[in-house]
């Protein structure tokens, strides 16, 4: 609850507009990886977006991970162009905070990176993580290809099956395709905020129940649940 009221998602006519231009510059290099933060990035490497609570400490998460080559946090799935911190708090944006990975799938596969989101963070809260309440911090995944749509909804009904057997509810995490959903970047102190602040707010932990480990088969299919597929199988 927020002051006494559930959190509501605004409709776009009731969304706040936004601007045409940011009210901000973003930096050029992550504090941490060293490489750009802003595309376009170099050929080879995939983009994947997350929302998964609070962006401070989801973004430690995966830039982290072995094979991820920049990580930025921004604004993500709702109607206000170039929103502000502060408009995305008052629930009047639509947006969620996400985190924008780029990375290499030689290193890392999109699987991979699923399971570190799914085991991350509660994905049955609705709006809210933990302690965060509203609509920026619901469970969410954007996706830029096919193939990343079609292994995210295949890892959110694996993650699902051993949820409900571990007694916990249902997902609320909304699969989208990230085109019809821009990618704002947030302000320069909220980009690696966990790095230039160790000890710093993290609002990150996840039910503690895991996903198997995900593979990549050789037909270009993630197997998320860990479960290998008959030799038949594979070699079609």
């Amino acid at each position: 609850m927020i002051f006494g009221r559930t959190p509501v998602l605004p409709t776009p006519e009731e969304a706040l507009k936004g601007r045409e231009t940011p009210e901000f510059e973003v930096p050029s290099r992550h504090t941490v990886l060293g490489n750009a933060l802003l595309g376009p990035y170099p050929e080879g490497l995939e983009v994947a977006d997350f929302g998964l609570g609070c962006f401070w400490g989801a973004e430690r998460k995966f830039w982290q991970t072995d094979g991820v080559w920049t990580t930025l946090v921004g604004y993500q799935g709702g109607y206000t162009r170039n929103p502000s911190y502060e408009e995305v708090c008052s629930g009047l944006t639509g947006h969620t905070e996400a985190v924008r990975v780029v990375f290499d799938p030689e290193k890392v596969t999109y699987a991979e990176l699923l399971k570190l989101f799914w085991e991350s963070h509660n994905p049955t809260q609705g709006f809210r993580q933990g302690n965060d309440v509203g609509t920026q911090y619901r469970s969410a995944i954007y996706t830029h290809t096919p193939a990343q749509e079609t292994t995210a909804t295949a890892s959110r009904d694996a993650y699902q099956q051993v949820l409900t057997a571990a007694g916990h509810g249902e997902i609320t995490t909304t699969v989208l395709p990230a085109a019809d959903r821009a990618f704002w970047p947030a302000e320069a102190y909220h980009q690696q905020y966990l790095d230039k602040n160790p000890d710093g707010y993290c609002g990150i932990g996840g039910t503690g129940v895991k996903l198997g480990d995900p593979f990549e088969t050789n037909w270009g299919v993630s197997c998320p649940t860990g479960i290998a597929p008959a030799p038949e199988a594979a070699d079609k």
